[in-house]
């Protein structure tokens, strides 16, 4: 079946992409999200109506990104952890961690959108990038230090 798609859909395409699926995907899955039309010549002339918008959105949503990027990149974090010998932590600093300091700044970032390839294990300064947009990835710098108690 020949669909427009209204929405990025992973694996098959992004916004006003012209693409054949299953039938039973399209209608138990596509159609009933709002994801997708059937592809008629008024749905063609919807979704151009719908790209225009979509995109207008989307360049707002990145410069909102940008500048939230611009205030975090000022932002230090200091997280105090127990230590063991060699500076080794007892367990260790994780995104969820990182986001909920982040929502003591005031900045309110999921804990999915903290990037960190593994968890912080070790004392130090770290910068975690933070992604905010698609295209927009902010750093902060974390201070991982004893715990003074």
């Amino acid at each position: 079946m020949k669909i427009i798609l209204r929405k990025n859909v992973a694996n098959i395409g992004t916004i006003g992409d012209v693409v054949n699926v299953k039938d039973g995907y399209a209608r138990n899955y596509l159609f009933p999200r709002e994801l997708a039309y059937m592809a008629t010549d008024s749905s063609l002339k919807r979704i151009e109506i719908e790209k225009r918008k979509t995109l207008a959105k989307m360049v707002k949503e990145k410069e909102m990104a940008e500048k939230f990027a611009d205030e975090l990149a000022n932002v230090q974090l200091s997280i105090s952890m127990k230590v063991g010998e060699e500076g080794q932590l007892y367990g260790s600093v994780t995104s969820l961690m990182i986001s909920e300091k982040l929502a003591e700044n005031n900045f309110e970032i999921d804990k999915r959108n903290v990037l960190l390839d593994d968890a912080i294990k070790t004392l130090g300064i770290f910068d975690v990038k933070v992604r905010l947009h698609p295209e927009v990835i902010a750093s902060v710098k974390v201070w991982v230090m004893e715990d003074e108690a």
